[in-house]
């Protein structure tokens, strides 16, 4: 491992704003000071200390969507996931530099979310730029697999939509299908958003990964859906 990367991962164990599942075993999380946390329906009163709707990027990686989005709406709390701390450092660093309240970052397996959400605890799940992780056999790692959904399911509040964003048209082809076939209700779909003028303006963000991808000549694919 680099220095970088160890500089990163270590930094990361003293940020405030990052709660941590550190040997992704246990059903608390760990804050900067070493504390347990046991976080399942007390986001709003512990960390952000306000009743503000709370989102979800998944697998967010250095946090870009995390930070722009939480830039953008203010009356919104947001909190980034993802495995890896050092992808978490640059979203995180950024946020306490910039007072940046209403954003949180928790390093956790999304399988299982479960233990750090409550029912109807999330308002809205952002997935951007997963891991397509093909061929049949890999299905069930993809985020959009029907084990993810009913766990999206679950710690959604009722009415709450999950945005995918990703430059992998097999992937968002096979999401609109899981969908469906999970009985959930698609309200918006779109390959290569970029081709015609935007329908929302968040979808002007651009995450380190999407730049990429542009720059490689790869199409955006977005939609948003609702879960039964």
């Amino acid at each position: 491992m680099g220095k970088a990367k160890m500089f990163k991962i270590h930094s990361v164990d003293t940020f405030s704003n990052v709660y941590q599942n550190k040997s992704f075993r246990e059903d608390f999380l760990t804050r900067s000071n070493g504390t347990h946390w046991y976080s399942k329906g007390r986001w709003s009163e512990d960390v952000f200390r306000n009743s503000m709707p709370i989102v979800l990027e998944l697998a967010c990686g250095k946090g870009d969507y995390t930070m722009a989005l939480s830039a953008l709406n203010p009356d919104k709390n947001y909190i980034g996931v993802d495995i890896k701390g050092a992808r978490i450092y640059t979203g995180a660093k950024a946020a306490l530099e910039n007072n940046r309240t209403n954003v949180a970052f928790a390093r956790l397996r999304i399988e299982n979310i479960l233990n750090f959400f409550a029912p109807a605890e999330i308002s809205e799940i952002w997935i951007t730029f997963p891991d397509p992780y093909p061929g049949k056999s890999a299905a069930r790692h993809r985020l959009t697999y029907s084990r993810f959904l009913a766990y999206y399911k679950s710690i959604l509040a009722p009415g709450g939509l999950v945005h995918l964003k990703t430059d992998n048209l097999p992937l968002f082809q096979y999401s609109a299908e899981s969908v469906k076939e999970f009985g959930g209700e698609m309200n918006y779909y779109k390959e290569d958003i970029y081709a015609s003028p935007l329908d929302y303006d968040y979808l002007e963000v651009k995450t380190f990964y999407e730049k990429q991808h542009l720059s490689n000549g790869r199409t955006i694919n977005y939609m948003n859906f609702r879960l039964p």
